[in-house]
């Protein structure tokens, strides 16, 4: 005889299901948005801004593995000129990354930053597939935060495409608590961060940078 849940019971276990599953979910979520290439070699090896020391680290792990033999720092908009217009000397975030690379046993030679400024990773991915094609170079391993890998990918694929080819490599020495992200601000902002970054560019990039917003006429 085939045995029947009373309806207490089965009301008990949809509840618990209802309850669990945003749980479930909520506790994947920042797994969910690491998802990095297999490692293969590459023309360049490119820093993407954010995440020091480590993803400069990585970067250069990777180069004295021998998987490029250059490897290329992206340059963040910052304020240098209204600082120097103060007289204050302002370091950007791309020469303490040259810095790291340097110290971590990238040769000097090997090293280039990026002529353009850029204000977030969207502009990082043309700027990088620009002047991959200006000096006709097939692919390049782009070295980032864990929780910053899908993303970048996605950014990849829709702004650039299957050519120049982008191998997405994940900076583990990043401290980035893929299992227990809602425990710290950085791991949080990082993921909604992530996820509304990625929900932009599921619905076609609507959300510019705010260099280009600034540039729009009203």
């Amino acid at each position: 005889m085939t045995r029947r849940f009373s309806l207490p019971l089965a009301a008990l276990i949809v509840l618990i299901a209802l309850v669990t599953a945003p749980l479930v979910a909520v506790r994947g979520a920042g797994r969910w948005l690491i998802r990095q290439d297999p490692l293969r070699s590459a023309d360049i090896i490119v820093v993407l801004s954010g995440g020091m020391p480590w993803r400069a680290e990585e970067a250069a792990r990777l180069f004295r593995l021998g998987e490029a033999h250059e490897v290329w720092v992206s340059r963040p908009d910052t304020p240098t000129d209204q600082l120097r217009a103060m007289g204050i000397q302002y370091l950007g975030e791309d020469y303490f990354n040259c810095q790291v690379l340097l110290h971590s046993g990238v040769p000097e030679a090997a090293v280039r930053v990026l002529p353009e400024k850029i204000v977030d990773t969207q502009q990082e991915v043309v700027e990088i597939a620009r002047e991959m094609r200006r000096k006709e170079q097939t692919t390049v391993i782009i070295v980032t935060s864990p929780e910053h890998t899908r993303r970048v990918k996605v950014l990849w694929r829709k702004l650039v495409g299957d050519q120049p080819t982008a191998i997405v490599r994940a900076a583990f020495q990043d401290p980035f608590d893929k299992d227990h992200w809602w425990r710290n601000t950085r791991d949080t902002y990082s993921v909604v961060r992530e996820w509304m970054g990625l929900m932009n560019a599921w619905v076609g990039l609507p959300v510019h940078p705010h260099s280009f917003v600034q540039s729009m006429p009203p």
